[in-house]
């Protein structure tokens, strides 16, 4: 296989520890993995280049066919192997543990079972640091376990599996696995120098079987904690575990997504890294995950932000490292062939030197969603939000960027505008019932001063809809948030109408671009927007357009692959799932959907 016949998006399957994350390919191998942190270089990247990036594979020598799942409502990814001469399954997870937020395992554990027969399976493990540019040097030991050693990275492999060495870096194995037969591997991610100076303890079997189970019920615990028994309730847990494992667990940060470069059009050049976290999408996720019950996560998320963006208005960015870096290096890995083939692959992401407004409103928006749950903040963060506010007077008549983060010349993005008279609006109700000093009347002032130039400029009154920028008369589907934050109804006639010339004007086979293709400048169509196809359906359904919205929610279910995952993009001509997987986007939106589905019912 070369590197234009690599596996579609959609057969990967994903794994997570909260803070590292892998995924795994339908023929039983990892395929691209970064540890410690979901940010860190990879160590097997054969996704974004099938002969450098590196891998780990165990898969049936002979024919085969295979079927996959999640066990139970885990992050154990259950792959069974059905061959002439047996049966075996694959399982694959990171460890978890209680009190793991801080001290995890960072360990990836696969265990394979003989369920009948006698199977013949190969083993190949070919890391790769640093995405591809340092093939490590390993080294084996009497006990039967490896090192891998190479710049700043190592791994430990252990186990009982047959591996040897090929050359200096890397290793296989073959042997056969009968009926009730059990072997492992065990690969912990550690630092170099704790490898090579010998401080690293070997898990037993026994405690390599404890883990399985041990992570197994800690998944199985936390899922537990769902309140939400509505329609498409599968859906909406697997959507939470996702999410879930998405979250740096040490500091409450949600990644949009595990992978970097994963292109959004078949010709290159909408390739980005999404292995960061974005104030964006703070306000989705705490909405969304509180609906169903996981307060815990969407309250550090929201502190997360808090802690992040404060400091100082002048610092606020639109996106942030898991840690709450703001330095967040961009550039271009030449040396990695791409997806496919597809150019460039990028580490970091520009977008974060762009001015959004939007995302003053989203800061408000956080606090303000927090408030009406009986939490209020403290004296300091409402110092931050004040000068927030007079920021967004300050800045609100300027062009941005936008949600959509679009390169060239900025606009006068509706969207952003509503955002920003969203923050004064929320702004204004804190202080008036928290009693909080502020200059109220001059907030209020600004507040009309955006909705009347939003109504007069944002607005075609021959259609009777909302555009997407000033002067710029075309649909965009983040027209469909407007009205989650109070700017104006579900049922206003303008918002049905809206809804209605978004849907005629970007509908594509049931789904929704998330603007006219082409618009953005940038070379390459890409595929529909599947978060946009949920807004639509929270919209119909607050609409009481029931049957409407059922659809297109159902419609948009049908571009997950069979784990249940999504990625941002989807191509409905192909059914091919485009851009970096899985989308937490996606998935947040996917829950607010559901939510609403449920509610109008």
């Amino acid at each position: 296989m070369g590197q234009k016949d690599s596996p579609p998006i959609g057969e990967y399957g994903f794994i997570a520890d909260c803070h590292s994350s892998a995924l795994v390919s339908k023929a039983g191998s990892i395929d691209w993995c970064c540890m410690p942190r979901f940010d860190s270089p990879s160590c097997f990247g054969r996704l974004l280049d099938w002969e450098q990036g590196g891998y780990c594979q165990i898969v049936p020598s002979v024919s085969h066919r295979m079927s996959r799942h999640y066990l139970g409502d885990s992050l154990v990814l259950e792959t069974t192997f059905e061959t002439r001469g047996g049966t075996a399954r694959l399982l694959d997870c990171f460890t978890m543990r209680p009190g793991g937020e801080h001290e995890p395992y960072r360990q990836i554990l696969r265990v394979l079972e003989g369920i009948e027969g006698r199977v013949p399976l190969t083993v190949a493990i070919v890391p790769r640091f640093d995405f591809g540019t340092v093939q490590p040097w390993i080294r084996g030991f009497a006990d039967g376990h490896h090192t891998a050693l190479g710049g700043s990275n190592g791994l430990f492999l252990s186990g009982d599996l047959p591996i040897r060495m090929t050359c200096r870096h890397d290793l296989e194995g073959r042997f056969t696995l009968g009926q009730g037969q059990r072997r492992h591997l065990s690969i912990l991610w550690r630092p170099p120098e704790d490898l090579d100076e010998g401080r690293v303890e070997t898990p037993a079997l026994e405690e390599l079987d404890r883990r399985l189970q041990e992570t197994i019920d800690w998944w199985h615990a936390w899922a537990a904690r769902t309140k939400f028994d509505g329609p498409f309730a599968d859906y909406v847990l697997r959507s939470a575990v996702v999410l879930k494992g998405l979250i740096h667990a040490p500091t409450g940060a949600l990644i949009a997504a595990p992978t970097t470069s994963l292109p959004e059009a078949r010709r290159g050049g909408r390739n980005w890294d999404y292995r960061f976290s974005w104030v964006r999408d703070s306000s989705f996720a705490v909405d969304s995950l509180m609906e169903v019950g996981f307060a815990e996560e969407a309250d550090r998320f929201r502190r997360f932000v808090e802690r992040s963006t404060a400091g100082g208005v002048d610092q606020v960015q639109v996106l942030y490292g898991v840690g709450g870096e703001r330095l967040i290096p961009h550039r271009e890995v030449g040396s990695l062939e791409g997806y496919r083939g597809i150019q460039p692959v990028r580490t970091g992401n520009a977008a974060q030197q762009q001015l959004q407004l939007d995302v003053f409103g989203e800061i408000l928006d956080l606090a303000w969603q927090w408030h009406t749950r009986g939490h209020s903040p403290d004296d300091d963060y409402w110092e931050f939000l004040t000068h927030v506010l007079d920021r967004t007077c300050e800045k609100w008549r300027e062009t941005d960027h936008g949600i959509w983060e679009m390169p060239g010349r900025p606009r006068h993005f509706v969207q952003s505008k509503v955002m920003c008279w969203a923050a004064l609006n929320h702004g204004i109700r804190l202080a008036e019932e928290l009693r909080r000093k502020a200059p109220v009347n001059a907030w209020k002032k600004t507040r009309e001063k955006i909705r009347q130039k939003i109504e007069r400029s944002g607005y075609d009154r021959r259609r009777g809809v909302f555009i997407q920028a000033f002067r710029h008369h075309v649909m965009d589907a983040a027209l469909l948030l407007m009205p989650t934050v109070g700017f104006l109804s579900h049922d206003d006639e303008r918002m049905i109408r809206t809804t209605d010339a978004i849907w005629k004007e970007l509908g594509k086979d049931g789904f929704l671009y998330r603007y006219p293709p082409g618009d953005d400048g940038l070379k390459g169509k890409e595929g529909v927007f599947l978060a946009c196809s949920f807004w639509l359906t929270r919209c119909l359904a607050h609409q009481g357009r029931r049957r409407e919205a059922q659809a297109t929610f159902e419609r948009a279910l049908s571009a997950a692959n069979d784990l249940g995952l999504f990625s941002e993009e989807f191509d409905p001509k192909r059914k091919e799932m485009l851009g970096n997987f899985p989308q937490a986007l996606t998935h947040l939106s996917l829950l607010t959907a559901a939510v609403a589905l449920a509610r109008t019912a």
